[in-house]
């Protein structure tokens, strides 16, 4: 009878090493949620679904390298997230959807709602919205009588630092909506909030515009990188 050689235990591939750390993974959020995970790793999550076979972690650390943070990837332009090698534009488009949604829930809860008992909601929908934006926005949110929010509107898109803005055009806008008073946001993409002296006379501009005809201008908020600045708790409306 002819000897049998010595069974030999196979080794994992990369294709099965690379389910089962998914599987550890997918596990440990389950478990832990967010507090579970690092930031390249809830990108990872993310990329299963848009690279499903392929190793995605060292992507993903890559993708956190170059733009900081798992917040700063999604909100990365699909021209920029497209530069680096693995990302696609459908891929990018993935991550453009998660950013939608964080966006979407943090309106959410800001709108139809007294702007004084959602004040804390309304910066936070703000920061969401425009924190990493790479060019100036500039956003309109619409009051009725009880300073209920009752539309959100960009009504600006401009350069790195600039953003024309004409008064006329946003009193025009909160007359053929309705509204009683306005706050309007911009982003500072150096990430200062301080006011220049443009956005101070802008802002006056505004402010007379709409007090001709009988509308509020409550604040106007700058968004910074990781902070924002009020107007009216500078005493500058």
């Amino acid at each position: 009878m002819t000897a049998q050689p010595p069974s030999v235990q196979k080794e994992d591939t990369p294709k099965d090493y690379t389910k089962g750390h998914r599987e550890r993974l997918r596990a440990r959020f389950r478990k832990a949620g967010l507090d579970g995970v690092q930031d390249y790793e809830l990108l990872e999550l993310l990329l299963f679904r848009s690279i499903p076979r392929k190793d995605v972690k060292p992507l993903a650390k890559q993708l956190i390298d170059k733009f900081g943070g798992f917040a700063q990837v999604i909100a990365a332009p699909i021209s920029h997230l497209t530069e680096i090698k693995g990302i696609s534009e459908n891929v990018a488009y993935d991550l453009k959807l998660v950013q939608t949604a964080a966006i979407k829930l943090t309106q959410h809860r800001v709108m139809n709602k007294p702007i004084i008992t959602s004040w804390s909601d309304l910066l936070s929908y703000c920061r969401a919205a425009m924190a990493d934006e790479k060019t100036e926005l500039f956003r309109i949110i619409f009051l009725d009588t009880k300073n209920i929010v009752i539309a959100d509107e960009v009504q600006q898109r401009g350069t790195v630092d600039h953003t024309p803005v004409y008064p006329r055009e946003v009193v025009k806008r909160a007359l053929e909506l309705g509204a009683s008073s306005i706050i309007i946001v911009h982003n500072h993409p150096s990430g200062d909030p301080t006011p220049s002296r443009a956005d101070i006379e802008m802002t006056l501009q505004i402010k007379k515009a709409a007090n001709a005809l009988n509308i509020k201008l409550h604040d106007h908020l700058i968004i910074g990188k990781n902070s924002e600045t009020s107007f009216k708790s500078l005493d500058l409306i």
